[in-house]
């Protein structure tokens, strides 16, 4: 199985996603430019935190016109992992992989800090090493990561199961229903503000993070078996 991590101009956690792949959990993964137009030879796409073209107009719209993102829609309408974290999550949802939006935090603060989560629903190709209703801790550093939808789209997203991570206890931005990390109706797009990536080895503070990406190679792996 072989990863692409996307690098937007602003990324500045696309070392940590691909340390935590490379590194960690000894995958197959590469850095793909924002300026390329194929991902020819990837099995799964991850598009990295940060502040893509500065943030400027909202997080995530000057990114969702790179040159790279006809190919990651393409890539995800074909059934392929698709996962974004912080500014990623941001992009996926102007590229409408995912429904709703992130706005602004509640207090209008930049918050970094690390925060309880519970997996709402662990059969995701994302989730299976998680126990459904565990409880997790992440780190978070946004400034615009309250989710918002309508209430047809919320209740859609109940209903599918697709509301995969809830921030657990405290709400640190106002995310409607504690949502902190959602997936498209199939399944194979995921997009979270959380960073798995800052918590996959214990000398970063705890490893609940690892699981995710364990999650996502074994169920890749999963895939390939069943397409020979």
């Amino acid at each position: 199985m072989k990863i692409a991590v996307v690098v937007f101009p602003g990324s500045n956690c696309d070392i940590d996603l691909y340390e935590a792949l490379h590194t960690v959990c000894h995958a197959d993964v590469a850095y793909v430019s924002h300026t390329q137009k194929s991902l020819a030879g990837f099995d799964a796409v991850m598009l990295p935190g940060g502040f893509s073209y500065g943030d400027y107009l909202r997080s995530g719209a000057i990114a969702r016109f790179s040159n790279i993102m006809p190919a990651i829609i393409e890539f995800a309408q074909a059934g392929k992992f698709v996962f974004g974290t912080c500014n990623g999550f941001q992009i996926l949802t102007e590229a409408g992989l995912l429904p709703g939006a992130l706005k602004r935090n509640n207090g209008l603060k930049f918050i970094c800090k690390t925060v309880e989560l519970e997996v709402s629903n662990n059969q995701t190709a994302f989730t299976t090493q998680y126990q459904a209703g565990e409880h997790i801790s992440l780190p978070i550093a946004h400034a615009d990561g309250s989710y918002y939808a309508d209430k047809a789209t919320l209740e859609k997203l109940e209903r599918n199961g697709q509301v995969v991570f809830r921030y657990a206890g405290e709400n640190p931005n106002g995310s409607l229903n504690n949502i902190a990390g959602i997936t498209n109706e199939q399944g194979n797009v995921l997009g979270m503000m959380p960073h798995p990536e800052r918590a996959v080895e214990a000398l970063l503070g705890n490893e609940d993070g690892l699981r995710l990406f364990k999650s996502i190679l074994e169920n890749g792996k999963i895939k390939e078996e069943a397409a020979l």
